[in-house]
Parts: structure tokens; C-alpha cells; sequence
């Protein structure tokens, strides 16, 4: 298990700092990270290799393109050493959570639009998309769609219902629909639709999360441990997510 010293180490290094960071943002995979970053292909892939070593960075393969592979930081874990550093340096040092979104009914505006993609628009980004409403309180307007809809899995329905969340009335949409709207994040769940994500009016920003297809590979009995995971993901990262939003909300904007 790696110490506060080798923790503030192997982050330190302006490189590795700066990967986290970019991950931070949105899953990329190597060839995004050596433009953002200017840095030839084989010291980007050395120093992920240090960070994946100490469990801050994974890998994962694309379902696009099998040659290629998708690197994502673990913000929890790195949430646990940051914590588990300062309280070394002091015991009095804690990590202070996000202030939490403000509800809808006494805010005078949403905190974010956001469009959430998948290829089916049957399971992920459906998930993603009740999750981002239920857990703001309202005060993300959240929508969905696919490149080529499906119906809603009804597994989807089952994990969603799990956690206290109905979705089984939800129609499929095809991304289309949305093509003249505006949205603040269009955030993509598939390989394979990030790829044919088209341009959005107003210059949105773009976030990758790689998450599996739940429904590849079995029957409804057989994928309900995947959609239970796939669900799982989406949660974690959904709680980042509306934490960005609202510290993003809470700032002076002058």
C-alpha cells in the first residue's frame, strides 16, 4: 500500500499531476492524453504505468476499437490518500465534501443541462440520466438518448427500482432529436457512440465515461450482476459529477 510520502511523490511529478487531472475530467485514452499534453506516446504510457501501479489509474478496453484502451482515474481512491496525507501532517486535516446542489423549488435556475449518450438509450444513459435527477434534487435538468435506440432494458428498470428510482416508463430517443439543443455537458457512456457523437450547438463540454455494455453477453438473470455494477459506476461517478456542479454553482461570478 503506498505511503503519504510515496502518495505525494508520485503525484507531485507536474506530468502525473497533469494526467490526473485530464482523467479527472473525462476518460481518454493514450493518444488524447500525449496532445493535451504535448508528450511523446511512450513517457505518457511510463508514468500512467506508475499511477495505474498505485491504484489511482485503470484501464479498460474500448468497445470501439479493441486495439485501443481507455484510462480512467479512481477519484475515490485518490479522495483516500489526500485524506489520509494531510491527517499525517496534522490530525486536525480533513477533506471538506462538496456543498451539496441546491433543490429546484428555491433556486432560481438549474445548475446544469446535461445530455447523457449511450449506442441502445436502453440502459446506461437511462440510468445515468434518472440518477442525475433524483440525486440533485431536481436541480440538474438531465436528458437521454442513443445512436440506435432500443427498448428499455428491463433490468435497468429492475436496478433503478432497487435504489428507490422509477424508470419504467421512459421511452427510448434517438440523439437527433436533441440536435439544435443546447446543453452545458454532453456526457457519453459507450465507446462506440462517442465516436459518432455530432457537434452541439453552444459549445458544450465533453466527458467520457467507458462503461460496458450490462446487456452484452447473457439473458435478463444472467447480465442483472452487470446492471447492478454498470449502476454502481454510474452512481460513483454521478456523485462527482454534482459535486463539480456545485461548487461550480457557488462561485462569485464575478
Amino acid at each position: 500500500m503506498i505511503g503519504s510520502q510515496g502518495f505525494l511523490r508520485l503525484a507531485g511529478d507536474p506530468l502525473r499531476w497533469r494526467l490526473l487531472t485530464e482523467l479527472a475530467r473525462s476518460d481518454r485514452h493514450v493518444q488524447e492524453l500525449t496532445g493535451l499534453l504535448d508528450r511523446p506516446q511512450n513517457l505518457v504510457s511510463y508514468h500512467l504505468g506508475k499511477l495505474r501501479s498505485a491504484g489511482l489509474v485503470s484501464a479498460r478496453r474500448s468497445s470501439a476499437d479493441a486495439r485501443g484502451t481507455y484510462y480512467t482515474v479512481d477519484l475515490g481512491r485518490f479522495g483516500e490518500l489526500l485524506a489520509r496525507t494531510g491527517s499525517t501532517v496534522h490530525p486536525g486535516l480533513r477533506l471538506a465534501p462538496a456543498a451539496p446542489l441546491v433543490p429546484a423549488a428555491s433556486a432560481g435556475r438549474t445548475a446544469a443541462r446535461l445530455l447523457f449518450l449511450c449506442t441502445g438509450n436502453s440502459a446506461r444513459s437511462q440510468i445515468a440520466e434518472a440518477l442525475a435527477v433524483a440525486r440533485s434534487g431536481g436541480r440538474v435538468e438531465a436528458h437521454s438518448a442513443g445512436s440506435r435506440p432500443r427498448p428499455l432494458h428491463p433490468n435497468a428498470v429492475r436496478v433503478m427500482r432497487e435504489r428507490g428510482i422509477e424508470v419504467g416508463s421512459r421511452q427510448p430517443k434517438h440523439l437527433s432529436i436533441f440536435a439544435a439543443d443546447q446543453f452545458d455537458y454532453v456526457i457519453t457512456l459507450c465507446d462506440k457512440v462517442r465516436e459518432v457523437c455530432p457537434e452541439f450547438p453552444g459549445h458544450p463540454g465533453y466527458i467520457h465515461w467507458s462503461i460496458p455494455d450490462p446487456a452484452a453477453g447473457g439473458n435478463d438473470d444472467a447480465t442483472l450482476p452487470a446492471f447492478r455494477d454498470t449502476a454502481a459506476e454510474v452512481e460513483r461517478r454521478m456523485t462527482y459529477l454534482l459535486a463539480g456542479l456545485a461548487a461550480l454553482a457557488g462561485k462569485d461570478p464575478s
